[in-house]
């Protein structure tokens, strides 16, 4: 029998994960997206091949940022989001969880000159004891936040344990930076055709939630990096999509219902 649970008591927290595409290298028309595994001991999305992303930190709400910032203000990115204030700190996060999880930092030295960061810095970041704004001061780095576009909006159904607003962002990826898991938090990394994980998905090769499926199936229409991003410039206020969670009499979760599907309004 389910433990005593009340729903309601659970805190929503904001997220957000960035899509890292680039043209297929194979030559053919098409993109890769780079893509995680979490670790196994994940208390959520445990396995799950996801992209790179994570809750949006008090940290990365610091007003010291904005100055290296470019592209974008909190006004403007607050008015993406349909936030009152504090938008621009999910563009900041994305950036941060993408150089923690993957190794990939979106941002320039203000001089032009070619970025010079080891692991060290990135599991500094991950560990807390080199902040965004510290990295930023240090090597004067400037974050255009012009070049990341706001696509997709997930809510974490009630009856889960954890629950994220989460925000989903794609951006191409830098030239020169391969990316790589950490081998804490996540632990295999690969660049792959959207269709290719898909596949995969359906032969039960790749778990992935609903929010990935979604995104990879939208990735799957571009044949260029360039093109993704563009239609991303282009998406004005993406939905907001909120599953429900199918439960049995003794009240387990069993399935998830999508907007569309014959029960969800029931639900």
């Amino acid at each position: 029998m389910a433990d005593a649970f009340d729903p309601a008591s659970v805190p929503i927290r904001t997220a957000a994960t960035v899509m890292l595409v680039r043209d297929a290298i194979d030559g053919d028309p098409g993109v890769e997206v780079f893509m995680l595994r979490r670790t196994g001991n994940a208390a959520f999305a445990a396995g799950m091949y996801v992209f790179p992303g994570g809750k949006v930190d008090d940290a990365d709400h610091a007003t010291e940022l904005e100055p290296f910032c470019d592209g974008l203000d909190d006004a403007e990115a607050s008015s993406q989001l349909g936030v009152e204030s504090g938008g621009l700190a999910y563009w900041v996060a994305s950036i941060r969880e993408c150089f923690e999880e993957a190794g990939i930092l979106l941002a320039e030295r203000r001089d032009g000159s070619a970025l010079a960061l080891g692991d060290d810095d990135r599991h500094q970041v991950h560990a807390g004891t080199l902040s965004m704004v510290e990295l930023c001061r240090r090597d004067d780095l400037v974050l255009d936040l012009s070049t990341t576009q706001y696509v997709d909006h997930w809510v974490t159904p009630a009856g889960e344990r954890r629950r994220f607003d989460t925000r989903f962002f794609v951006t191409e990826a830098p030239e020169g930076q391969e990316g790589l898991h950490d081998d804490k938090e996540t632990v295999e990394s690969s660049w792959v055709r959207p269709s290719e994980a898909l596949r995969m998905h359906e032969a039960g090769r790749l778990m992935m939630m609903p929010p990935t499926i979604k995104n990879l199936r939208w990735l799957d229409d571009f044949t260029t990096a360039d093109a993704v991003v563009a239609a991303g410039r282009a998406i004005a206020h993406p939905p907001t999509t909120l599953p429900k969670v199918r439960t049995d009499e003794e009240g387990n979760i069993v399935g998830i219902s999508m907007p569309g599907d014959p029960d969800y309004d029931a639900l």
